[in-house]
């Protein structure tokens, strides 16, 4: 389930030791930084992940005690309780991922149901009448210690062999009759359940291979023995198809189960259903009757609903696991009060990641397409088709200044299909659809980024930080680049964006003209383009840490048209040559009217008649008149 490896140095004082982390299985190792480790007392005695818990736990030593620190909110606020350590305890994590824990020594063991913040002795049981609150009082020396997810064998020195149940609530060993089984190198596992084998190794003294000799025990078998007087299970059926398997329930997501139980005649049951990881996810039961059987017994029916805690409405924040983290969590199904007979009747388990549903993936919407227009011919684009982004229009490091020589691109078609069609002077936001498992879920309204992946920066955004009502100063493109470098480009995800709305955000306001570049979520915002066509290859990214615990990402293809191209001329020699002749046209219109009314006027009136009369003279003697 996990390439985690913890090395450290055993017994080393905990506040000085270092202790190393692998997720590769060994190959490499860092340090493991754990938070508050100067602070803690005791030596360290064990470094545990706990999948059940999704916490990094240690196991701390002091003056014959031992307690649990955890690494994550709310359990790193407090320790386990302190039990008893004497001697070098081995600890042993069961199958299952239930968070179930086994402490063994010579002389005493402890379990625990909650990964190390409760632990309890074992209680023993050696006759119908006899009961032992721990191993010490029963006086028994232990030899090995073996166990599945839900049973428990104990290999004594004094050849006896003790078998319990890991119940929801408690467990006990009952004792089986002393055989001549154990030697100093023999063996104890489980092979099935309710199925126990002691191997004991016997040398070849003619060959340096080593024979075994295998002694099998039906526990079920021996439980039936009367001198036992084990009382028969009340339980005859407990089922349910969610057993033994892994579900996911992302942000906002709900999970139904449902069991069937099913008691003997006249016995009454008591279903418990538990999660190992309360602080992360919630459940709620409801139990019923669900028809007879044809014997005539009742059937009982169980449905379980599951979902984050946060979202339960129930629980107080300081008792819930921080909701940004992805965690795991195994929802468990057990007759509270069920015998030791029923060693066939296993509890219904079920791991559950609270994390990313990996079938759910975004979509652009495409209604319309430059293919549907026959500004773009399909057959062409799949035909190694390219494109050039002109040098003044894009910038290969992403910081809005001018490339130094033009840009070829080859156009992916497999990849981005044909491109949607966008009008330059229309401000325009894409609609982002959810899919899971080839079916659409809903279009995301959510905060969302964009980035054209190659450089082009020919547009911007409607809102600035301050129309936006940022009340901190927003994150954008350039100041997330600069903190994650090592991610390349194109590191904007739910995992370090922090709204400009959110009221824990502290950064000041610094720059309220600063365009504004989150999409989706509170605003109206949009993008704004630039007095140019063309094909723009656009990256998107979820942001909102509340929508998904998945990394929602793609790329998809725009064509913008209708702008017409920039003129060659200067604006100025233009206009205010034409503004002159305007003005002068308008003051001519007022000042000739005026000037006629005038003795210089009516001089100058006269004068362009008599010329207008000479004229027509001319004119007649020209054609022959005179």
């Amino acid at each position: 389930m996990s390439n985690s490896v913890f090395a450290y140095l055993y017994g080393d004082q905990i506040s000085q030791t270092t202790v190393y982390f692998s997720n590769t299985r060994g190959y490499k190792f860092q340090k493991f930084a754990y938070e508050r480790q100067a602070e803690l007392v005791g030596s360290l005695g064990g470094t545990f992940y706990f999948h059940s818990l999704s916490q990094v736990g240690l196991l701390l030593i002091d003056q014959g005690k031992a307690w649990f620190s955890y690494s994550e909110h709310p359990l790193n606020s407090s320790f386990g309780l302190p039990f008893d350590y004497n001697g070098t305890l081995g600890i042993l994590i069961t199958p299952g991922q239930k968070g179930i824990l086994i402490f063994w020594f010579e002389k005493s063991l402890l379990v625990s149901r909650n990964s190390g913040q409760l632990v309890y002795p074992v209680h023993v049981r050696e006759g119908p009448n006899t009961l032992y609150s721990s191993i010490s009082e029963a006086n028994v020396t232990i030899h090995s210690v073996a166990a599945n997810e839900n049973e428990l064998a104990v290999l004594t020195q004094e050849n006896s062999l003790y078998y319990g149940s890991l119940g929801i609530l408690s467990s006990s060993l009952i004792k089986f009759a002393g055989q001549n089984i154990c030697t100093q190198d023999a063996a104890l596992m489980f092979t099935d359940v309710g199925r126990v084998e002691i191997l004991t190794p016997i040398p070849d003294l003619m060959f340096p291979a080593f024979d075994f000799q295998k002694c099998s025990v039906n526990i079920q078998a021996i439980l039936m023995d009367p001198q036992f007087e084990v009382d028969v299970c009340k339980v005859e059926l407990l089922e349910g198809e969610f057993d033994s398997k892994m579900y996911t329930i992302d942000m906002n997501s709900k999970l139904e189960l449902t069991a069937l139980m099913i008691p003997r005649p006249g016995k009454s049951l008591i279903p418990l259903a538990m999660v190992s990881n309360p602080h992360s996810l919630g459940l709620q039961a409801i139990i019923y009757e669900d028809g007879y059987t044809y014997d005539g017994n009742t059937k009982h029916r169980m449905n379980i609903s599951l979902k984050q805690q946060h979202h339960w409405g129930r629980a107080d924040p300081s008792f819930t696991s921080s909701i940004k983290r992805p965690t795991g969590s195994t929802i468990t199904l057990d007759v509270a009060n069920k015998e030791i007979s029923c060693v066939d009747l296993k509890p219904l388990t079920a791991f559950i990641s609270v994390g990313c549903d990996q079938e759910k993936k975004i979509v652009i919407q495409n209604e319309i397409s430059a293919c549907q227009n026959n500004i773009l011919d399909p057959v062409g684009l799949q035909d190694n088709y390219s494109y050039v982004i002109e040098r003044d229009a894009y910038d290969p490091n992403f910081q809005g200044q001018k490339a130094l020589e033009d840009l070829v691109v080859q156009y992916e078609y497999e990849k981005l299909g044909c491109p949607s069609l966008v009008y330059w002077n229309n401000p325009w936001k894409p609609v982002v659809e959810l899919w899971r498992e080839g079916k659409f879920q809903e279009v995301i309204e959510t905060e969302f980024v964009l980035l054209e992946v190659h450089g082009l920066f020919t547009y911007t955004y409607s809102l600035t930080a301050q129309t936006a009502l940022c009340k901190a100063q927003p994150q954008n493109w350039t100041t997330i680049m600069e903190t994650a470098s090592d991610r390349g480009p194109f590191a904007w995800d739910r995992e370090n964006y922090v709204s400009c709305h959110d009221p824990d955000n502290e950064a000041p306001l610094r720059w309220p003209n600063v365009p504004y570049q989150i999409l989706g979520g509170p605003t109206a915002n949009k993008v704004i383009f630039d007095q140019r066509n063309g094909i723009y290859v656009f990256y998107i990214s979820i942001v909102d840490p509340y929508y998904s615990y998945c990394h929602l990402e793609t790329t998809f293809s725009i064509y913008v048209h209708g702008a017409f191209p920039l003129s060659v001329i200067l604006a100025a020699a233009t206009i205010i040559p034409l503004v002159a002749v305007m003005l002068l046209s308008v003051w001519l219109a007022y000042a000739i009217p005026k000037l006629l009314h005038t003795e210089k006027g009516l001089k100058f009136k006269g004068f362009w008649i008599y010329l207008c009369r000479k004229c027509r003279k001319a004119c007649a003697c020209f054609r022959g008149r005179c």
